[in-house]
């Protein structure tokens, strides 16, 4: 179902609330309004992102508090990891028995946990992996999901037909729905995200500091390859210590092969096998 064909239907959920008002959940907003015109959508925040959640033409209502979870058929918590966790007990005190709750964070395994210690709550975890080097409500786009897939990770036992009402708003904003165990999300993010992030933090670090006030003889290759070094670290610390486990393997697999890379420099077969199947690989998340 394409988020055109979905203005035809019924909305999976008549009423979203939103909690955290970022990049993310604004994005959601703005996707719900363009799928669904009819649904209702409510955003959660404080502060400056409540003001700047003001401007955009996407939410029904805004709150401070989790006023609006008490009335949604679904709650997407929308926060960093760790506060996630956190409201995930105010949430379960909140909402009807029918609600749905997930999330969009980069892991799953601790608040796929949490979430087992509140008996009743409806809980599937979920992660966009879309959105953009920076964080905040200014980048929010109704297609930010449009082509990109969206992982949910429900629990054993879960309730089938909760699952399936998931997809279907997923699948509205033509996201690629795919669903995985909360433990092999994990595993494969630490490679696929969280690994990538870590070496163009860590790389954009070590250049900054050789080169000085000389970074700016820096070419477009330099720029391309660190971007993701303008992440906000509050997301970040959250990820790093809900995923340290499957992280420092990552880590430690890329430590070795640069470490054979710096020992094998004058071998002529090192480089063109490590630049062959680099090349191979990345044609493949091009296609």
């Amino acid at each position: 179902m394409t988020a055109a064909a979905s203005q035809a239907g019924d909305p999976p959920f008549r009423s979203v609330a939103i909690v955290g008002a970022g990049l993310i959940g604004g994005s959601l907003a703005l996707a719900i309004r363009r799928a669904w015109p009819g649904a209702q959508v409510a955003g959660v925040d404080r502060g400056e992102a409540l003001d700047a959640a003001r401007l955009l033409v996407a939410f029904d209502r805004l709150d401070e508090t989790l006023a609006p979870v008490d009335a949604a058929d679904l709650v997407v918590l929308a926060a960093p990891v760790r506060q996630n966790i956190a409201l995930l007990g105010e949430v379960s005190r909140r909402v009807a028995t029918r609600t749905v709750v997930t999330d969009v964070g980069s892991t799953k395994r601790a608040v796929v946990e949490a979430a087992r210690t509140h008996d009743g709550l409806i809980f599937i975890g979920g992660h966009p992996l879309a959105g953009a080097a920076r964080a905040g409500l200014g980048l929010a786009r109704a297609d930010l999901f449009a082509g990109r897939p969206w992982v949910l990770t429900p629990d054993a036992g879960v309730d089938s037909v909760a699952l399936d009402r998931l997809s279907t708003f997923v699948r509205g904003f033509d996201a690629d729905v795919h669903v995985l165990s909360a433990d092999e999300h994990d595993r494969l993010l630490a490679f696929l995200s969280h690994l990538p992030q870590l070496t163009a933090s860590a790389l954009m670090h070590i250049v900054g500091t050789n080169a000085g006030d000389h970074i700016a003889l820096a070419g477009p290759g330099l720029a391309d390859t660190t971007r993701l070094a303008s992440s906000p670290v509050d997301i970040w610390r959250d990820i790093c210590a809900t995923n340290a486990d499957d992280i420092r393997p990552a880590l430690a697999a890329l430590i070795d092969s640069l470490s054979t890379l710096r020992d094998r420099l004058d071998d002529e077969d090192a480089l063109p096998a490590l630049f062959e199947s680099a090349q191979s690989w990345r044609e493949r998340i091009q296609s």
